[in-house]
């Protein structure tokens, strides 16, 4: 009625102002238009309503797929493993639209026709989408909340995006284009197709999430290492000694091939064999290896934020000593590696740990047990067989187990629940454990008993770790909260919370002012102990994080996933410096050498990789935007065990790799 009112009154206004022509238009316009309405009618309106409700029905999300998915895998081989990324996000958002919108029996027959195209690279993704069934769901799960609040970042060239672009258009599939719309954000680069071996970051999630971790990304980091360290102090006086002093002052300790004959009589006597070993390949790499190994000199120094504990006297000679006649590693001078196995566990070894100079070595089992063995005294027991050194090989392998029923270990009792985690002390004296009865505990080696149980965490604990100074440690937990700890208080100094799923792996910095955490939410986030903020988030695995590693000098850190694949990252950018890529498990403990220039993987493929630090954080910038471009992946050797899963790495203070693993019945 507003509308007829209006008209009239612009009529009116028309005849009384005498224009006639003007008034004639406007009348003409007025007619056609209801006769339009007229034949349109409420039938029409239904058409064009059926029409957007069939356009958005289960059906189109199924044949719209269907056709994309078709015509992405008939694309040209050059482009197509551009196009295939599209195909993940626009899965799973058709299947979660189709449960919003209430149609769940048509999303799960959905869901269930085209998992297997993605179960290989998102495999534990689709196991948390499976258990979505109503609507109410897709509120209450975290993961799934958060996908659908975010973007999926997707990298592709200039021609792979016209190519997608003209798709849609062709077919004019309506639902399809928008979820592509509304959940994927294109970064178009000209040129070439950008390889995915050759970007880490081809998909990421951005929205929310990401606008998130660019935001705490910017807060300053202070990476360097503690000022006046024992490294500092040796540095400064001068009292590292070079590779040929190193070499006559070893000449007097005998020949090699003697030492060789000899069973491993603890940590120093290993590193000895090792140094004998190397000192023929650094006499002729030395230079190399020094221009390599000068980055803990170069770090910067930075002040303590925790109050950390005095060294006694002697400890700290004993541990200047070991630094004296560490051996430089590199990408020339490669170490040896002392791998213990553990045999005869009937699948109830859950984790191990080894001290620092190796001559500890802990496992904790499903039996909620704790087990510590003494490497200098099952050397000297040679009337049992309890352990096998083949010395003759590199890496050597020592057999842990029991035989003739005689103990070779140490029990601790005192969990109730499987011990996940086991972490030395800096100097052995202390041992940590944690258990799925959540809660930690603090051991003497010494004494051999249980000193403390710290209560806090309300769920399993995956992860603790000493600090670099001791006294302090991290937990993290099924609760997705990581917590620091000192030895004198039962209650967490701090508490880190904000990863969307479990944290299952911990790491301090070097210079005990951050800790990492790596997370089920395939996320690394570092916090300052101090506030308790996060200060970075790394984003870029596709798979949940199940180790850390630190570098020497503070700058890098490297963490390793599920699926295999090592990230390297610049902590001060927040950014990833180089995927290595090479291992066809998880990758389940990680170590750098004592100069940095190295870094050990472990593996549940049953071997030990040795990368090379040095070439893959300088690889220059034209090499790393080639396509297929393999230089990056800087794999120095592979040690293959028998039939071993790598269970966890330790370089000791001279640089001799310890490892150990639980022998494996399968092939």
């Amino acid at each position: 009625m507003e509308e007829e009112e209006m008209e009239k009154a612009v009529i009116a206004y028309l005849k009384k102002k005498g224009f006639k022509q003007t008034e004639l238009a406007l009348q003409e316009e007025q007619s056609k238009s209801s006769a339009t309405t007229s034949q349109t009618g409420p039938e029409g309106a239904k058409k064009s309503l059926s029409f957007s409700e069939s356009e958005n029905g289960p059906a189109q999300y199924h044949e719209g797929y269907s056709k994309l998915r078709s015509w992405t895998y008939s694309s040209l081989d050059l482009y197509k493993h551009e196009l295939l990324r599209v195909l993940y996000p626009v899965f799973i958002h058709c299947f979660m639209d189709l449960v919003a919108k209430g149609h769940t029996q048509e999303a799960r027959t959905f869901f269930n026709s085209f998992r297997e195209d993605h179960e290989m690279m998102h495999l534990r993704d689709l196991q948390k989408l499976e258990g979505v069934l109503s609507p109410l769901h897709l509120e209450e799960m975290d993961f799934a909340y958060s996908l659908r609040q975010s973007k999926i970042n997707i990298k592709m060239c200039q021609y792979s995006y016209e190519l997608l672009l003209q798709y849609l258009q062709k077919t004019q599939s309506i639902t399809m284009l928008g979820i592509i719309n509304e959940h994927i954000n294109f970064q178009v680069s000209p040129g070439q197709p950008i390889s995915i071996s050759d970007d880490a970051d081809v998909v990421t999630l951005v929205g929310s999430s990401q606008d998130t971790a660019k935001k705490i990304n910017q807060k300053e980091i202070r990476w360097g290492l503690l000022e006046d360290s024992l490294e500092d102090r040796l540095e400064k006086s001068g009292g590292l000694m070079s590779d040929s002093e190193k070499a006559d002052g070893e000449s007097k300790e005998g020949d090699l091939e003697e030492n060789k004959k000899r069973s491993v009589d603890g940590g120093k006597q290993g590193a000895s064999v090792k140094k004998l070993k190397k000192d023929k390949v650094v006499g002729a790499t030395g230079k190399t290896i020094r221009s390599e190994t000068n980055t803990v000199s170069m770090a910067p120094r930075v002040k303590p934020e925790l109050t950390l504990p005095v060294l006694p006297t002697e400890v700290e000679h004993s541990v200047l000593e070991d630094l004296r006649n560490r051996v430089q590693l590199g990408s020339l001078a490669l170490p040896s590696v002392s791998f213990y196995t553990f045999i005869n566990t009937h699948n109830g070894l859950n984790c191990s740990s080894i001290s620092h100079d190796g001559s500890l070595v802990a496992g904790g089992f499903s039996d909620s047990s704790l087990k510590v063995w003494d490497m200098s005294k099952i050397g000297q027991q040679t009337d049992t067989s309890t352990v096998q050194g083949e010395n003759e090989s590199i890496p050597s392998e020592n057999l842990l187990g029991t035989e003739d029923g005689k103990k070779s270990y140490t029990l601790y009792q005192g969990h109730a629940g499987p011990v996940y985690s086991a972490a030395f002390s800096p100097l052995g004296d202390f041992l940590l454990s944690s258990s799925a009865d959540s809660t930690i505990r603090l051991w003497s080696t010494q004494l051999n008993a249980n000193l403390v149980c710290y209560k806090g965490h309300n769920y399993p604990v995956w992860d603790v770790q000493f600090s670099p100074v001791g006294h302090y440690f991290a937990s993290s937990s099924h609760d997705r909260t990581a917590r620091i700890w000192s030895m004198d208080r039962i209650q967490p100094l701090r508490i880190m919370a904000g990863h969307l799923s479990d944290v299952d792996c911990v790491q301090w910095h070097v210079n005990c002012n951050y800790i990492a955490t790596g997370s089920s939410d395939k996320t690394v986030r570092l916090w300052d102990v101090q506030s308790g903020e996060c200060v970075r988030i790394f984003i870029g695995h596709r798979s949940m994080i199940l180790s850390l590693a630190m570098s020497p000098d503070g700058r890098y850190m490297a963490s390793g996933d599920e699926d295999g694949m090592i990230m390297m990252w610049d902590l001060s950018s927040g950014r990833c410096v180089t995927p290595l890529m090479g291992h066809t498990s998880c990758v389940w403990t990680l170590g750098f050498s004592c100069e940095g220039s190295l870094l050990a993987s472990g593996s549940a493929d049953c071997t030990v990789k040795l990368w090379d630090v040095t070439a893959s954080t300088k690889a220059p910038k034209t090499e790393e935007n080639k396509a297929g471009n393999t230089n990056r992946l800087r794999s120095l050797k592979t040690l293959p065990t028998k039939l071993t899963p790598v269970y966890t790495l330790r370089f000791s203070r001279r640089n001799l790799l310890f490892a150990a693993g639980v022998l494996s019945k399968s092939v």
